[in-house]
């Protein structure tokens, strides 16, 4: 997260240390942070996204610097080895994370479509 937005959450935000809102940044700050080997990140939006997705993501990481989703690129698993090729990919303003999963040759999991939807609204949590 960044510093600036002053969230009133009953958990603490890690600043990504960037100017730059983007989801590559959140994962490489993530892997910066990391005290493991593979993170596993998903969006704030995806309230139904299921432990065995994350699981499956994770040894799916085993294999391969990430692993996504086939939409990908989140929610992914990705090793530490990823962090200098997204932290490259932030410095030459190339923020589009799926290409960056891409470049890393990103295992695919299947997930079931129901625990990919977006909830933005209190209408699509309801839907």
């Amino acid at each position: 997260g960044k510093d600036d937005d002053d969230l009133d959450l009953p958990f603490p935000v890690e600043d990504d240390g960037r100017d730059k809102r983007a989801a590559i940044v959140g994962v490489a700050a993530a892997l910066r942070l990391a005290r493991t080997e593979i993170s596993v990140v998903l969006p704030t939006d995806m309230p139904f996204v299921t432990d065995s997705l994350l699981r499956s993501l994770a040894a799916a990481a085993q294999q391969a610097d990430a692993a996504i989703v086939q939409t990908g690129p989140l929610p992914g698993a990705y090793r530490r080895s990823a962090w200098p090729v997204l932290e490259q990919r932030i410095e030459r303003g190339d923020l589009a994370l799926w290409a960056a999963a891409e470049e890393l040759g990103a295992q695919v999991v299947e997930a079931a479509p129901d625990e990919l939807r977006n909830v933005n609204t209190p209408a699509d949590l309801e839907a």
